[in-house]
């Protein structure tokens, strides 16, 4: 595969992740946190097993195996729970804005992990786009730490679980790159995904899965895309373009707000678009450091 074509895979991953907070949060709204993620997972498994993908272990690189299986494992688990366990349809959104610190993040790891070099523009980009968190969590009224932590504390766990797949993530993005060898083994992890979601479902005895024509086609249409986004986005950061392919992501904030607006029925206020705004913008600049350096 070349690598403007590997480039198109992880665009396509990008617009099918927006559809995802919105998706997730119905699905969990009738299933429940637990039981609404592992059937997720699960449907995305058999999405990729029919598609003729297989859990191939002997030609990948142990490291990629160990470590980047554990942290993708770790992400899903902690994103989709967190969408999951939100009181109400718009802190599942704020939830959801929480994730997308992972772009800008990705680039800061990069510094470490792959001896990515930038310029001074990283540190105002990586500074907006938390300041733009910070604007999403305060709410409708005047800024105040006082009333964004008493947001938070209206659900600690979620919140936590929300930054921590952000974190998860661009070190999985890192450790892929400079691990995985031109090769994913996406199937392998879902699987691990579900079958630890399952676990803790029947360990926590939730109550009984009721399904409906409804969610049998929400389970089926994010099944899906989120396997095909997967094995597109790990496509495009092995083989692709990964600073456009940063660049393309930081809007995913915008159009997974548009999205999920759409699917929940929901309107965010100014305040919530304006704290997306600066995520967008802060890791373009972010981006705009390592391309500078790049020319």
């Amino acid at each position: 595969m070349t690598s403007q074509k590997a480039t198109l895979a992880g665009l396509l991953a990008i617009l099918l992740w927006s559809t995802s907070v919105g998706i997730i949060r119905s699905v969990t709204e009738v299933l429940g946190a637990l039981g609404g993620a592992a059937m997720i997972y699960t449907a995305s498994a058999l999405c990729l097993l029919l598609s003729g993908h297989r859990p191939h272990i002997r030609a990948r690189s142990k490291i990629y195996l160990l470590v980047g299986g554990a942290l993708f494992v770790s992400y899903e688990i902690c994103f989709s729970l967190a969408i999951g366990m939100a009181e109400n349809r718009i802190q599942a959104m704020e939830l959801g804005m929480i994730n997308y610190l992972w772009p800008c993040l990705t680039i800061l790891f990069s510094l470490f992990i792959n001896h990515q070099r930038s310029r001074i523009w990283l540190w105002p980009g990586i500074a907006l786009s938390i300041a733009g968190i910070l604007w999403v969590l305060k709410g409708d009224g005047e800024w105040a730490p006082a009333l964004m932590w008493r947001n938070i504390l209206t659900n600690p766990l979620a919140y936590g679980m929300a930054l921590v797949a952000a974190v998860v993530w661009a070190l999985y993005c890192n450790v892929s790159r400079r691990f995985g060898d031109g090769k994913s083994s996406v199937v392998l992890f879902f699987i691990a995904v579900s079958g630890l979601l399952w676990l803790q479902y029947l360990l926590n005895h939730a109550p009984v899965l009721v399904f409906s024509p409804r969610i049998l086609l929400e389970l089926l249409f994010i099944g899906a895309s989120t396997a095909s986004a997967y094995v597109a986005w790990d496509i495009g950061i092995q083989r692709g373009n990964m600073a456009l392919l940063a660049t393309a992501s930081y809007f995913t904030p915008v159009l997974t707000t548009l999205m999920a607006s759409v699917w929940l029925q929901v309107m965010p206020t100014l305040n919530f678009w304006q704290g997306v705004i600066m995520v967008t913008v802060g890791s373009l600049l972010s981006w705009l450091a390592t391309r500078e350096t790049a020319k």
